[in-house]
């Protein structure tokens, strides 16, 4: 916890101390999804010419500092980070996010923001929280990036075949829960527990100059890192993808929207404990992973400032 106010408090002093040539921008996004699930988001960005030159290469070069803050039906959340491109195809984050949630009921069924998950008497999963804001989720985060644009070595407005690949470790935590124990997010599968964290982005787009300016295939991979005795059983350490189909438009000058289809790959439990709580199961020996439909996605958005 100290770790993310530091860095929120060093956050605010590089922000003072800007120079007068920053650029800034505000953006509101709105995401909606055919899921029962939808999130509000308030950006602030800086972005600040560092370690620039006169090659292609340099010329923009930058650091970018983020606020932003996050409001769901379960949650909100505040998270800070600082994006440092000291050459054109790589770049380096740093971030910080905390937050907390509650419960709701939606349709008869109970959707959890934060709480502990663990197993009951029958050995099912039973997902506790005793109140609202019942403890602080929160996290600390690293990550790289390398970018590649066809258009850098053959220059073109039709040229703009792209690669993008992403690699973050972060630690996450929720202070009720003591070590060891699982808990949810978001309503999420309820199989988090104190301890580190790696996502993988991996995206292949193409960015015409054209009212739709991106068509993309994009795969995301996020691993639990906590080495659970026991946890190979029920594939603590398989990775969960998700593919995505992605297309983005330009609604208006300073609008955009996105519209994503998903899929995503599941575990396979046998019969007999699949209905059970995630470390009574039994992965299938046979064909443990699946791919199923996952959801389509709509981000709008709106740059305010």
């Amino acid at each position: 916890m100290k770790k993310i106010f530091l860095f929120g408090a060093l956050m605010i002093a590089l922000t003072l101390s800007l120079p007068a040539q920053v650029s800034s921008s505000t953006d509101l996004i709105v995401q909606l999804s055919s899921l029962p699930e939808a999130k509000l988001n308030l950006n602030q960005s800086w972005t600040v010419p560092v370690l620039q030159g006169n090659s292609a290469l340099t010329k923009a070069n930058s650091l970018k500092l983020n606020i932003n803050a996050e409001l769901t039906p379960i949650d909100t959340n505040l998270g800070v980070d600082a994006v440092l491109t000291p050459i054109a195809f790589l770049q380096f984050g740093l971030g910080a996010k905390m937050g907390s949630g509650w419960n709701i009921e939606l349709l008869g069924n109970p959707l959890y923001g934060i709480g502990i998950s663990k197993s009951g008497a029958d050995k099912k999963q039973v997902l506790v929280q005793d109140s609202a804001f019942g403890g602080l989720y929160w996290n600390v985060h690293g990550s790289a990036l390398f970018q590649f644009d066809l258009a850098a070595l053959m220059p073109g407005d039709y040229n703009h075949i792209v690669f993008q690949t992403k690699h973050e470790i972060s630690y996450k935590a929720f202070t009720a829960a003591k070590e060891r124990e699982s808990w949810v997010y978001e309503h999420d599968f309820a199989e988090n527990q104190n301890g580190w964290n790696y996502y993988g982005m991996f995206l292949l787009g193409y960015q015409p100059p054209l009212f739709l300016n991106t068509v993309g295939l994009m795969a995301e991979v996020n691993t639990y890192l906590y080495n659970t005795p026991g946890g190979e059983q029920w594939g603590e350490s398989q990775g969960r993808w998700i593919f995505s189909l992605l297309t983005n438009f330009t609604l208006m000058r300073n609008v955009t929207l996105a519209l994503i289809g998903q899929m995503r790959t599941m575990r396979n439990y046998t019969d007999a404990t699949q209905d059970l709580y995630y470390q009574n199961r039994l992965l299938t020996t046979a064909d443990p992973i699946r791919f199923e439909w996952y959801r389509v996605a709509l981000i709008l958005a709106v740059k305010l400032f």
